[in-house]
Formats: C-alpha cells, structure tokens, sequence
C-alpha cells in the first residue's frame, strides 16, 4: 500500500503546467513535427530518386 500512497502523493506534489503553458507545449509539438515529417519527405525523395536512378543505368 505504500507504493500506491507514494504514487498518490508524487502526483499531488507536482508542479503541473497552466493552460497558456499547455498551448504553447500543443503548438511546439506540432511545429516539431511538422519539421521533421517535412525533413524525412526530403530526404525520402532524394533517396528513392537516386535508386530509381540507379536501377535506370543498369
């Protein structure tokens, strides 16, 4: 039972964020990925045309 009281009071000591905070966590998260899905668009493309490329001259 002390571990489930230990959870309980671990959650009511934490400094949880506002909702201005949580927002701005929101659209960081989205920007993020966002960048990285654009990132790996690129280089997937790059990639797939060097192979395409690649099998064309053989």
């Amino acid at each position: 039972m002390k571990f489930i009281k230990g959870t309980f009071q671990v959650l009511r000591d934490t400094d949880w964020p506002n909702r201005k905070q949580r927002w701005k966590d929101f659209i960081a998260i989205l920007e993020y990925t966002a960048f990285f899905t654009v990132i790996i668009f690129i280089f997937d493309k790059l990639l797939s045309t060097g192979v395409i490329n690649l099998i064309d001259r053989f």
